[in-house]
């Protein structure tokens, strides 16, 4: 079983600040984090995506968000990240996870009522959580994938509308992140909307708040991925102090991928550029979910505020 907190009072709800929310897709990615949150007693919520999904089969990850969960003892949810339709909620409710977010954020609002009520009412039965989602974030997740163009801002009398009229547990919203590891240009000065957030607050008192795409893209390990055969040229993300002032706020989820697999693969790259001989698997994937570790520990003690916590 995962060692969760009753329906009535959600995870985030439990660290009475912000949860750490990474994205998982194979044992050493799982290990890393669980590893991080055991040390630091940081409650924290591990999300599949569909991609994740595809990749991995639902099955082995919630056995090994069990297993962790066995072994670390601190309060932990399996998560489905951007549920596109009732169906995959449901199964994913019925498979085990713990959490399901319904995405309908593409949806005129009143069918993205309709369809987030839908999956309130079934996961609820059965004390699985439900976040959905208001406004859309650009950029690349997945499957999922929005243009500038057709990304907007959360309109704050809308979400008020919407939690009521759905029951949802948490609500992600747009204010200016995005997602993958290009979330700004060069010279670009990043912004993110508070304003939107402090009235939603208002409007909500109390209510959990979910920020997507909030990687800060560690420039360090940018370096590290360029200097040993990557290219990735001008990835900026977002600025950790931003970060800290969003989980002062109503912010209770900060959802991190892109800085996870920064760190897993800068440390891949270099220990086999370091190490030609080597192809044992389990020494450049050690590296990696040592990297991976790291990057978690960083997070929980100087962005999200979640150690001792849990």
């Amino acid at each position: 079983m995962i060692r969760r907190p009753p329906r009535s009072t959600p995870l985030y709800s439990s660290a009475a600040s912000d949860v750490y929310k990474r994205q998982v897709n194979n044992m050493e990615i799982v290990q890393g984090i669980t590893q991080a949150c055991k040390k630091l007693n940081s409650p924290v919520i591990l999300q599949a995506s569909a991609g994740a999904r595809k990749y991995a089969q639902g099955v082995y990850l919630v056995k090994l968000v069990e297993a962790a969960s066995s072994l670390t003892e601190v309060p932990m949810a399996l998560h489905l990240d951007h549920g596109p339709d009732f169906e995959t909620c449901k199964d994913c409710v019925d498979s085990g996870f713990t959490s399901v977010m319904i995405d309908g954020s593409s949806l005129p609002f009143e069918e993205n009522i309709e369809q987030t009520k839908k999956v309130v009412d079934y996961a609820h039965k059965y004390n699985v959580t439900v976040e959905a989602e208001l406004g859309r974030l650009a950029g690349v997740e997945d499957d999922v994938d929005v243009s500038a163009e057709d990304a907007f801002y959360t309109d704050p009398a809308e979400a008020e509308e919407f939690v009521k009229k759905t029951g949802i547990d948490s609500l992600a919203i747009a204010i200016g992140t995005s997602h993958g590891a290009y979330k700004f240009k060069p010279g670009q000065k990043p912004q993110l909307r508070f304003d939107i957030l402090e009235e939603i607050s208002k409007r909500l008192p109390g209510f959990p708040i979910v920020l997507h795409g909030a990687s800060s893209v560690i420039p360090e390990y940018v370096e590290i991925v360029n200097n040993f055969g990557g290219n990735l040229p001008n990835a900026i993300g977002i600025p950790e102090d931003m970060l800290r002032k969003a989980a002062g706020m109503a912010v209770c989820k900060i959802n991190i991928d892109s800085d996870l697999r920064l760190g897993l693969t800068a440390m891949v790259r270099k220990f086999l550029a370091e190490n030609p001989s080597n192809f044992d698997p389990r020494g450049y994937l050690g590296a990696g979910r040592e990297a991976l570790e790291d990057v978690v520990d960083h997070k929980i003690k100087k962005v999200l505020g979640c150690e001792n916590k849990a």
